[in-house]
């Protein structure tokens, strides 16, 4: 059984538009391809608690997924929070 890579860690800072997904995503995954990590912490203690934020945390914990890690926020507001789980992804976006 191989062992596990460390814990990873990662800033995300706003304000985050739709047009900045495509390369976020890339930079995370590279991140996350190299690092080979089970546990990425997100900082996102810079970033607007607004519905493109969630969108832009929910796509990359899903990207985070096909590589065998999860990602956790860090430093998230209690804004972020409550969108988080107004929008129903509480399970999905752990603090």
């Amino acid at each position: 059984m191989a062992a596990q890579a460390p814990p990873t860690t990662f800033a995300v800072h706003g304000p985050i538009t739709h047009a900045d997904l495509p390369g976020l995503c890339d930079r995370v995954c590279a991140l996350l391809e190299r690092s080979a990590a089970g546990v990425a912490y997100c900082d996102v203690g810079s970033v607007q608690p607004d519905a493109v934020t969630v969108d832009a945390l929910a796509r990359l914990q899903l990207a985070a997924r096909r590589y065998g890690c999860q990602v956790r926020l860090r430093n998230a507001s209690d804004e972020l929070l409550e969108l988080v789980a107004f929008m129903g992804l509480l399970d999905v976006l752990p603090a």
